[in-house]
């Protein structure tokens, strides 16, 4: 993946550090013109850069994290299929409406093992991003992804998913075509598939529309994706009837790879890069292939019938809740009806 020294896009918070390096490649053009020695300079100054990075990162605000999850120039599903697997080949459709780009899959190699890659799909331009709907998949884009993990059942491929999107697609078309019925339907048998699944999340990871491609046995999250029941923007207009809240509702809603990692909802936070993975794709491909290559090898060693069982608790011990109790109006009725 390619890194760009000149960011296209500088998110508020990160114009300090892009004013600094701005600075250093004035300082390198102007020392080639003029043929002076400044290397001792040039190194104070990328110091103060690295420094100026990990300050502002190490003091993100939840709401600066979700601005990383959508910075434009994060990589993507693609990125990370063609950086880390061999001879990825796309499958389509869902054999029942279309064929969803938001949604993508298909079957690939890993360290020179089978597997299948199911992935949700942002766009870089105006042109793709309406091909891929932003990335939030219709009810087909969940059906062809079921499609493709019974297959790689059938075959006893492991399932890799990465996850990026903000919601399943709520349009007019895809409640016509019962998109609640197929992300349900996913939680269902996906909680039953009988061949390791892993899940990563890459960027941002919101409500149903990532849940329906997130029951697997190991759940990973990248350090600044984030994985939340609504985003932030939805969150505040409901509590707060105003997006003016966005800032505290991603607050309130503790978003961040380590507070996912702490509830128990992620299995493991992959660190990124210094600044972001937008600003070296490159290393987080290779820290990413780690965690997928050593998480892989673990689930694979596991038997299916513990698999499933660990599946499954995994999901019923998620939250806080109470069986059998009864309240004073519940207990009022039954003496009533008694």
């Amino acid at each position: 993946m390619e890194k760009s020294t000149k960011p296209t896009f500088t998110l508020d918070f990160e114009q300090p550090i892009q004013l600094l390096r701005e600075r250093f490649e004035e300082m390198v053009r102007l020392s080639g013109e003029n043929g002076c020695e400044v290397g001792p300079e040039l190194e104070a100054m990328r110091a103060r850069i690295d420094e100026t990075v990990r300050r502002i990162y190490r003091e993100l605000t939840p709401w600066q994290r979700v601005q990383v999850a959508r910075h434009p120039r994060r990589p993507y599903a693609l990125d990370y299929i063609r950086a880390l697997f061999d001879d990825f080949q796309e499958l389509h459709g869902d054999r029942c409406f279309g064929d969803d780009q938001a949604l993508i899959g298909g079957t690939a190699w890993f360290e020179g093992r089978p597997i299948m890659v199911i992935a949700q799909q942002k766009g870089r331009d105006t042109r793709e991003n309406i091909a891929r709907n932003f990335g939030m998949p219709h009810p087909e884009g969940y059906r062809k992804a079921l499609r493709l993990m019974k297959l790689a059942e059938k075959f006893h491929m492991p399932v890799v998913v990465f996850i990026d999107t903000k919601a399943a697609f709520a349009g007019i078309g895809s409640e016509e075509r019962h998109v609640s019925e197929a992300i349900a339907r996913n939680l269902l048998e996906m909680s039953a598939l009988e061949t390791p699944t892993l899940g990563v999340i890459i960027g941002e990871g919101g409500s149903g529309g990532a849940l329906g491609v997130a029951v697997v046995d190991r759940l990973l999250t990248m350090e600044y994706a984030y994985y939340s029941v609504i985003p932030p923007e939805g969150c505040a207009a409901i509590l707060w009837r105003s997006r003016e809240y966005t800032e505290k509702a991603a607050a309130a809603l503790r978003l961040g790879g380590q507070e996912l990692v702490r509830q128990g909802i992620a299995d493991g936070m992959i660190p990124e890069p210094e600044g972001g993975a937008h600003n070296d794709p490159d290393s987080a491909a290779d820290i990413l292939r780690e965690h997928i290559s050593r998480n892989l090898a673990e689930l694979r060693r596991i038997p299916l019938e513990r698999l499933l069982e660990n599946r499954y608790a995994k999901y019923r011990n998620m939250g806080v809740y109470a069986e059998g109790a009864e309240s004073p109006a519940m207990k009022a009725g039954i003496a009533v009806a008694g």
